[in-house]
């Protein structure tokens, strides 16, 4: 729940407060700093709250045994704890004894609660999960029956579509994906994606160093020869090598603490994360990274190591590899298709979910939501009267086109809904049972939002009878069965047989993430606990409007601040998960690209240095430097077209699979692809071509001079 909590002078408003059961801080392991788990909770108006809570209302002095206002309601402070752990699947910083409210009677078909079991260990959850059909025929189907005003018999078909489950609590984080989550939780499937990702990074720094180190052999064919001349053995100098490059990844490491150091920052902002870096320095990081020094090292070491200890006696005085120099390698162009194959593969996503990002933001959403402007908690302004004169003040504003009040607003996460069914059912129709979200609004909610009608007309002041009128989305249309009938006067009957005349039917319109597939929906004259105004201005003077606003919020009420937002900026925060993950893969893209090119580049400088006099000799028999450019760069440039036309498929496979996810989505293009590879063969062809053009630029007289 949320609510305005004062303090003597002090008032803020909490949103991280829940209703708890007396059993709460014995059922869960949260140690109270200050008094008794068995009795925290059990009186009415008992709250037991956070240290940052304490100090933030009650600074250095003793919060235990005070109260704090909640609305008018004094709650006293019955127990202290502290910030529950950053793992933890909830986050709040007031529990509420759950007698304040006296919830004596609970539901079945209706619970409204987070039910929490704890199991002995010898207990198997799925023989207990597999008798909850029994508990639904037992006692939702009478409530069912009770509160829907119909048949048992009608209400046994609830039987397979009500379904309670159970779920592990550390599933929650990662695994759950319900309506109504406590916080926002992870996603499992971007755990597998990002980790992948960062494997395939880690790969290419190894490829990196196999192909500069089994290029770069001749260079020590002199060394390796003189070591076996001396009697070492091949185990000896395979084991040298290795151990060069364990040592070599442990400095990487090292290093990499210190960009830890300077990027943590800016990861942290990004992902929505308060990793600290003394994180890194625990024992499991540590040892983690032990570990990976080691695998890499002897990973990116083991294909070297035994090629250059395999080297002839013969070939190493003279200065030769045993292996080619150029590409002409298989392994060796294997892995540079691998290297650009997984750059492509990166870049093709990044596109890809930038354009569904831009896709969700352009959609057409069914209504006009720029300019739209949410004024949260009316209910402050005291009863109708003085809600529905602050609202006609603020339409006496020339800059102010029209006004809404009601307790619900698009994007918003906490929309209600309840069961229904369409009264009229004739015949051997089957039951049209179906679950719908519910709008409370007023008579000028669907002018303010640009709703269209498409049959039917608007709640009206005119007919008294609409306190008990109905108008619905097109999605409850057909969910009810009426599409080849005319909906106008049928009846809707919800939980508690409240019966609703439907009196109109509006076009789709998003009013949730378009990630999820439009649902019924029936909006009905009535406000609640939590009243809003929806305002429409039609002034690029936002600054100025907003301050009269609140002169005006002032007038009608000194308590409590205005708080507000913008309906365009809300549904941009509903995609801040897709903006993450554009962003972090364009963060991907980049790095493999800047680590292929890399390798490139060492790669291609190498080839050039041991080509050196042969470039000189064919200068001097008339070869141009664009001839040169060419014989250097097109065997690397061919191994890049390759790597794009290998990836392309299992792009095109891997993001229709992510793209399934969307209940709205685009459609994969050529040009995405096209996109893609020429940004790919761009930065292969700038790195290949630096080091070409330099090497064919060279004097050919000096060129032949180079032992």
């Amino acid at each position: 729940r949320e609510s305005f909590v004062t303090y003597e002078d002090k008032t803020f408003k909490e949103n991280k407060m829940v209703w708890a059961d007396s059993n709460f801080f014995e059922f869960f392991t949260v140690p109270l700093l200050k008094g008794n788990a068995r009795t925290a909770l059990i009186e009415p108006n008992s709250i037991v709250i956070t240290e940052n809570f304490a100090k933030k209302y009650f600074g250095d002095t003793e919060p235990f045994g005070k109260s704090v206002l909640m609305g008018k309601m004094p709650y006293k402070v019955t127990g202290l704890i502290k910030e529950l752990p950053g793992n933890s699947h909830f986050h709040f910083d007031v529990f509420i004894s759950m007698s304040t409210r006296g919830f004596t009677h609970r539901t079945w078909s209706n619970v409204g609660f987070y039910t929490y079991l704890l199991f002995d260990k010898s207990t198997d959850p799925r023989k207990l999960e597999a008798r909850f059909p029994e508990l639904v025929a037992r006692y939702v189907v009478p409530e069912t029956a009770r509160d829907m005003g119909i048949s048992l018999a009608e209400a046994q078909k609830t039987v397979n579509s009500f379904k309670f489950y159970l779920q592990p609590l550390t599933d929650i984080h990662l695994h759950s994906d319900t309506k109504y989550e406590l916080g926002t939780n992870g996603d499992i499937k971007y755990i597998y994606i990002f980790g992948m990702m960062a494997i395939f990074i880690l790969i290419l720094a190894c490829i990196n160093f196999m192909n500069l180190s089994t290029a770069g052999s001749g260079k020590r064919s002199r060394e390796v020869g003189i070591r076996k001349v001396l009697g070492s053995q091949k185990p000896q100098l395979i084991r040298q090598f290795l151990l060069e490059s364990v040592v070599l990844t442990y400095l990487a490491i090292g290093l990499s603490y210190l960009f830890i150091s300077l990027l943590l920052p800016y990861f942290n902002n990004l992902s929505g994360k308060d990793i600290p870096f003394s994180y890194f320095f625990s024992s499991q990081v540590m040892s983690a990274g032990l570990l990976l020094g080691l695998v890499l090292g002897i990973l990116a070491g083991i294909y070297p190591a035994f090629v250059m200890s395999s080297f002839s006696i013969g070939k190493m005085f003279k200065g030769a590899s045993a292996t080619s120099t150029g590409t002409r390698s298989p392994l060796r162009s294997a892995l540079i298709v691998f290297q650009f194959a997984v750059s492509n593969g990166l870049i093709i996503a990044t596109i890809v979910v930038f354009g569904q990002l831009r896709f969700m933001q352009d959609k057409k959403l069914g209504f006009d939501k720029e300019q739209l402007l949410y004024l949260q908690d009316l209910q402050l302004l005291g009863g109708n009267t003085n809600q529905n004169a602050f609202r006609q003040t603020l339409l006496n504003d020339s800059r102010i086109v029209n006004a809404t009040i009601g307790t619900s607003v698009p994007g918003s996460q906490d929309i209600y809904g309840t069961q229904a069914f369409g009264k009229e059912i004739t015949g051997n129709q089957p039951n049209n049972e179906i679950h719908t979200d519910i709008f409370n609004v007023d008579y000028d909610y669907l002018p303010t939002l640009g709703l269209t009608i498409k049959s039917g007309r608007n709640f009206s002041r005119d007919f008294l009878t609409d306190s008990f009128a109905a108008v619905i989305n097109e999605a409850a249309v057909r969910d009810f069965g009426w599409s080849n009938t005319h909906p106008i006067g049928k009846t809707i009957v919800t939980s508690g047989r409240r019966e609703f005349k439907v009196i109109g039917v509006v076009a789709d319109f998003h009013y949730a993430s378009i990630k999820q597939k439009i649902v019924p929906l029936m909006m009905t004259l009535g406000t609640g606990y939590r009243t809003g105004m929806i305002v429409k201005v039609k002034t690029k003077d936002i600054r100025n409007i907003l301050s009269d606003i609140k002169k005006t919020w002032t007038s009608f009420n000194s308590d409590a601040p205005l708080e507000y937002y913008f309906l365009d900026e809300k549904f941009d925060q509903l995609y801040s998960s897709e903006q993450k993950t554009g962003q972090i893969f364009t963060a991907f893209a980049v790095l493999s690209m800047i680590i292929a090119s890399l390798g490139l580049f060492a790669l291609t400088a190498f080839i050039t240095q041991r080509r050196t006099r042969e470039l000189g000799v064919r200068k001097v028999f008339g070869a141009s430097v664009a001839q040169l450019v060419l014989m250097l760069s097109k065997e690397l440039l061919v191994l890049v077209i390759i790597a794009f036309l290998l990836v392309t498929p299992l792009a095109w496979w891997g993001m229709n699979k992510w793209l399934e996810y969307f209940a709205y989505r685009i459609n994969i293009s050529w040009w995405m692809f096209a996109i893609a590879g020429a940004a790919a063969l761009f930065v292969a062809m700038f790195t290949v071509s630096f080091q070409s053009i330099k090497a064919a630029r060279a004097n050919p007289v000096k060129s032949l001079r180079i032992d």
